[in-house]
């Protein structure tokens, strides 16, 4: 039994020494021929990058990078799943926490440890095996329109309880859960907040005050909130780094944000993405330099004005605007993913029944 385990090893290690002396020789020859290799990067269609960034790791590594936006988040990851052993790109970047437990069981990612994981907060590496790698994070919250509620001469609610009160009556709208990643995240909020069963309880008062739910976060942003639409509808759910968006993006200087963050202790989601390298790339030192350039000070420093939200590496520095009008709660809300994996799809149809009957 022993010798021919010893046999199999070497076979095996044969075939992969082979199998990794043809994608180089391939990548050589493609080079030979004029051809500059081409890594692909699966992601969601919220990724966004500098494409003076981008081009310092292509011009470093004489490689062209391509970028295949597939959907939501969740969606994303459904089209990598069903791809198998014979994934449409090389690396993916964007599975968050929520979906984490689910991407890891697919095994659809190759282990490694990237040096700059040295420079990650421990709390944010999430996967013990290095499948999926941390490169940003965010906290999921209620955003409301400052303004509109000076206006009206109502205070905003102070914590997520207060929703429900008569004087929030149809002035909050959220995303499905089913098909939104901030709506899973401000769902798994309500769970870690109320617990079972009161987050549905909590939602049923919530669609008897008149919440109103759209599909994604675009619809609800752009399309309903008053602080940046002609929606009517003064609260959201978006991300705690919204106002620094606002403030940048604004057409004048503004000192001040328009929009204000809920991050009351309970009242937020932290959602981390992470970045991996899919088991069949035929560029797996590419893919490896990838993940290095994700995490590394140039990438990460693009992170907060491209996409919104935190950079993993903690060497990495803030622009000035995220400073000042980014905020993270004190004290979000905690929910481990075995335990969003375990539960997931149980919570979104229960709120499904509850808030749309």
């Amino acid at each position: 039994m022993k010798k021919w385990v010893c046999w199999f090893v070497i076979v095996l290690t044969a075939v992969f020494s082979g199998a990794c002396t043809d994608q180089e020789e391939n990548r050589d020859t493609a080079q030979k021929e004029g051809k500059t290799p081409e890594i692909r990067v699966m992601t969601h269609d919220s990724f966004s990058v500098s494409g003076k960034v981008i081009s310092t790791f292509e011009k470093e590594h004489n490689v062209k990078v391509t970028f295949l936006k597939s959907g939501d988040a969740g969606e994303a990851l459904n089209k990598a799943i069903l791809a198998g052993d014979k994934p449409l790109a090389d690396v993916f970047y964007g599975v968050d926490n929520t979906f984490l437990s689910r991407a890891l069981e697919q095994d659809i990612f190759r282990p490694y440890d990237s040096p700059l994981l040295s420079s990650v907060e421990d709390d944010l590496k999430l996967d013990s095996s290095n499948r999926l790698l941390p490169v940003d994070y965010g906290d999921v919250c209620i955003n409301y329109d400052i303004r509109w509620f000076n206006e009206k001469g109502i205070e905003p609610p102070e914590n997520l309880k207060e929703l429900i009160l008569p004087r929030y009556k149809g002035l909050l709208a959220v995303e499905n859960p089913a098909t939104s990643s901030p709506g899973l995240a401000f769902l798994l909020t309500t769970v870690a907040r109320f617990g079972e069963p009161g987050y549905l309880d909590f939602w049923e008062n919530l669609e008897k005050n008149g919440v109103v739910v759209t599909s994604g976060w675009e619809q609800a942003y752009w399309g309903k909130f008053s602080a940046a639409s002609e929606g009517n509808v003064p609260m959201v759910v978006s991300y705690a780094s919204s106002p620094a968006a606002e403030v940048h993006f604004s057409e004048e200087k503004l000192e001040r944000a328009p929009t204000g963050v809920l991050t009351a202790e309970g009242s937020a989601f932290r959602q981390v993405e992470f970045a991996g390298i899919f088991k069949g790339t035929e560029h797996p030192k590419l893919a490896e330099n990838m993940i290095d350039f994700f995490l590394s000070k140039t990438f990460q420093e693009d992170i907060p004005l491209q996409m919104f939200v935190f950079p993993a590496n903690r060497e990495a520095q803030l622009p000035e605007v995220f400073k000042k009008h980014a905020a993270l709660s004190r004290a979000p809300a905690e929910l481990s993913f075995e335990k969003i994996a375990e539960n997931r799809d149980k919570w979104i149809a229960e709120w499904t029944q509850a808030v749309l009957h």
